[in-house]
């Protein structure tokens, strides 16, 4: 039965109808665009093993931390996927580049945009994420700061600086 609720890519496809069957493996990506949204989709629902299985192998898989790959989708609110160009990708290409902006925000209250130049190559007719370049961003925080001085967040009744400011 396919999921009902909208697809986390930012599609306004379903999900069952949108990315999970490429991350169920019971579609193919058509096209790297496709793939790229999927490999969101999996970060936002923490299907790690599709992030992993859907690179390039060889030594580029090998550069794949899971454990960290798994914090930062389960310690993230993923809050959408932005696509700004891509190049070539298409069902009857072989290559495609997919430059896109990730927005989420970190378990610590910060805000940041992942904005990436994804390299995607099809291999034995499936898409695969082949490597990226990251452009730097100015990372902001949600909420006010916490002051030196403060009460600690964390409810331990100490200042800040005596605390989790360490």
């Amino acid at each position: 039965m396919a999921t009902t609720e909208l697809c986390p890519c930012g599609s306004g496809k379903k999900y069952g109808e949108c990315c999970e069957p490429i991350i169920t493996d019971k579609q193919k990506a058509p096209t790297a665009e496709a793939l790229m949204r999927a490999r969101y989709s999996a970060y936002v629902k923490q299907e790690i093993p599709f992030i992993i299985n859907s690179c390039e192998e060889g030594d580029k898989i090998a550069e794949i931390d899971r454990k960290a790959t798994e914090e930062w989708s389960k310690n993230s609110t993923w809050h959408g996927l932005k696509i700004l160009r891509t190049e070539k990708g298409t069902e009857a290409d072989d290559e495609g580049i997919v430059e896109f902006e990730a927005t989420y925000t970190e378990k610590n209250g910060i805000r940041d945009v992942h904005h990436e130049t994804g390299y995607f190559k099809k291999i034995d007719g499936n898409w695969m994420y082949s490597v990226g370049s990251v452009k730097p961003m100015t990372v902001v925080r949600e909420g006010a700061k916490i002051g030196r001085n403060d009460p600690c967040p964390c409810g331990s009744g100490k200042k800040y600086k005596k605390c989790c400011g360490r």
